[in-house]
């Protein structure tokens, strides 16, 4: 059992290496019958399970910091049309149907502060996401190995995001009620003959924005992993060099 969590350590952590080179891993680990023994070492490789474990944390905490960064910039949301929160449900629909005629301004300044309340509350979800990288274990590893490259963001999310969703609300509901959208609501239902409707479309506005906002931050989480697995100049610390290479 512990040469198999060592294996999916290195195989989770390690930079891509010559067939030469894994195969010298295998015959190390797989050879050697010391229980002391903690690190995978091959001519290339010197990576202990504590390094691998401690590594993987901190590029999902240096990722999500970065995606925080980058999405509460304004248009960080709004300006992006891989991660542009639309409206939801029937607000949605409503939008759509009076953009044919050139008449959903309101809707339009509806979607768009709900995107910059989603910018706003983005660092605070980041910072949450930060927290729950600490649920990782390293027993997590034989798991996340069987993904691909954006296994610990996967799993990651797998495990954690029913809990951020509720963390997640209350910055998002502050946000969107100081960006206006959640008077814009009241407005819209007002114009659209929606009054009775109000309070759900609020609520709905709310519970939308939540998880289209965290969509948006996993989403660029993953690519930060993939970079920083794939791309060296990613790794920025000595710890990321010397678990993923270069």
């Amino acid at each position: 059992m512990r040469k198999a969590v060592i294996l999916s350590l290195f195989v989770l952590t390690a930079p891509a290496a010559s067939a030469q080179s894994f195969g010298d891993f295998l015959r190390g680990v797989l050879g050697n019958e010391t229980e002391e023994e903690t690190t995978s070492q091959t001519s290339n490789f010197n990576i202990s399970a504590s390094d691998a474990d401690a590594g993987l944390r901190q590029a999902l905490t240096i990722g999500a910091q970065a995606v925080g960064q980058q999405l509460s910039q304004y248009n960080g949301y709004f300006g992006d049309g891989d991660i542009r929160i639309p409206l939801p449900g029937r607000l949605g629909e409503l939008q759509s149907q009076l953009s044919r005629l050139g008449l959903s301004g309101p809707l339009d300044d509806l979607q768009e502060r709900m995107n910059h309340a989603a910018e706003d509350a983005a660092p605070y979800a980041a910072d949450l996401v930060v927290d729950a990288v600490s649920s990782i274990t390293m027993g997590d590893a034989l798991e996340i190995l069987n993904g691909g490259d954006t296994a610990a963001t996967n799993y990651l999310r797998g495990r954690t995001e029913a809990d951020l969703m509720v963390l997640v609300e209350p910055y998002m509901r502050s946000a969107l009620e100081d960006s206006g959208a959640l008077t814009m609501v009241d407005s819209v239902a007002g114009r659209y003959g929606l009054q009775s409707l109000s309070g759900d479309l609020r609520d709905q506005l709310i519970d939308h924005a939540v998880e289209r906002g965290l969509d948006g931050l996993f989403f660029y989480l993953a690519k930060e992993e993939q970079e920083i697995r794939s791309n060296p100049v990613k790794r920025s610390t000595d710890l990321l060099r010397r678990v993923f290479g270069g």
